[in-house]
């Protein structure tokens, strides 16, 4: 993986995610030169100082995207508002789940999202996921082409949001294999989290179930080819999902979050790399605790033994043999015990090629189009 800051596992990770989400070299090194000799210190002092540095180039595309609107050069304006979305969610996700200005940032992100969406990608709209009373915040990525589509429902992990998983690359993916793509903010991430307080909870079934209803109520969506992808922990979510929510057409574990209960007391004994700084305040947040014992004890549940074989439908697990957060072990297990999948597929991501690290983080775009062509190939054998 590159390094930009040399031993800072953490604040590294953001910087391929942003590289490889669209961002541009030249852009990212302003954002992170004026920091660089802070990152010694450890991932968690100075994020405060990395939102700042990441924050101007912002505001430089920002001013300059505006221009280009007034202009009535609007592509222009959409590449920079996309870049910025790019940035500031990076940026934002380092943050103290207590910054007093989280809410605020990510309001922003949300404001810049919509601005790509306008002037880059106009069949991306914001949409709302009917869930017990409330609504789940989602983006839906409607492929070209006429009647019904298949549709990917993307579910995020632990930090991530929907605006990641625009920026990513790999709806636009789907979209060019005519598969659409609804990018949910699931309890626990996103927006669902931070402006409406729903928190992650262990039978993710359940909000499975209510994105499904979503989809068949719309008639550019084909009923019989809605898959579910999870990434990072969502590669805890989306099996246990695809495990009991039988209407789902396949499942994708891209990175294999087996048991992450037990990678929780891995990190209490410091063995493994965090995904994000203040961690243990991150996770108490997303699951809605106020203690790191109870905790732990609830994070037990988040396991797939006894229920990988439940899934009944195909089911990819692609995972980095050098993920330093999840074992590659888990990967194994995922597969070994998905005994009634129809198809089953493992694919490690090795050195050689990229895409080893954490979701394949370092070569992004090299992991998404592997899990894109997996789609479609199965979507086309159901057809």
């Amino acid at each position: 993986m590159f390094e930009y800051f040399p031993g800072n596992y953490v604040w590294n990770l953001s910087v391929v995610a942003a590289l490889n989400s669209g961002g541009l070299i030249d852009e990212v090194d302003r954002a992170c030169r004026p920091i660089r000799e802070l990152a010694a210190q450890g991932s968690d002092v100075g994020t405060a100082q990395f939102m700042a540095a990441w924050t101007a180039v912002v505001d430089d595309l920002e001013v300059s995207a505006a221009a280009d609107e007034r202009a009535g050069h609007h592509r222009a304006a959409g590449q920079k508002y996309f870049r910025a979305t790019n940035y500031l969610t990076q940026a934002e996700r380092m943050q103290s789940a207590h910054s007093a200005d989280r809410v605020a940032v990510y309001r922003r992100c949300l404001e810049l999202a919509a601005k790509a969406f306008r002037y880059l990608r106009p069949a991306t709209t914001r949409v709302s996921v009917p869930f017990e009373g409330t609504q789940l915040p989602a983006y839906f990525m409607a492929a070209p082409g006429d009647g019904p589509r298949p549709c990917i429902v993307l579910w995020n992990g632990l930090d991530s949001t929907k605006e990641h998983m625009y920026v990513s690359g790999f709806p636009q993916e789907l979209a060019a294999r005519g598969i659409s793509t609804l990018m949910v903010d699931c309890p626990g991430s996103g927006e669902a989290l931070r402006l409406q307080g729903l928190t992650a909870r262990v039978e993710t079934e359940q909000w499975a179930a209510a994105c499904v209803d979503r989809l068949l109520g719309r008639d550019d969506v084909d009923p019989a080819r809605i898959g579910l992808v999870g990434w990072s922990l969502g590669g805890y979510y989306a099996p246990r999902a695809a495990a009991f929510e039988k209407r789902l057409a396949l499942c994708v574990a891209w990175g294999a979050n087996h048991d992450w209960g037990a990678v929780q007391k891995r990190r209490l004994e410091r063995e493994g790399e965090n995904p994000v700084p203040h961690y243990w305040d991150h996770v108490l947040w997303v699951w809605g605790e106020s203690d790191i014992d109870t905790f732990v004890k609830k994070a037990e549940a988040v396991n797939l033994d006894g229920v990988v074989e439940h899934i009944t439908v195909p089911f990819l697990i692609a995972h980095g043999e050098n993920d330093r957060q999840i074992p590659l072990r888990y990967a194994h297990r995922s597969y070994e015990q998905a005994v009634n999948s129809p198809k089953r597929d493992l694919r490690v991501f090795t050195p050689a090629e990229g895409g080893t690290e954490h979701i394949g983080l370092d070569h992004l775009p090299h992991v998404a189009t592997y899990i894109a062509d997996w789609i479609a190939d199965t979507f086309q054998e159901k057809a």
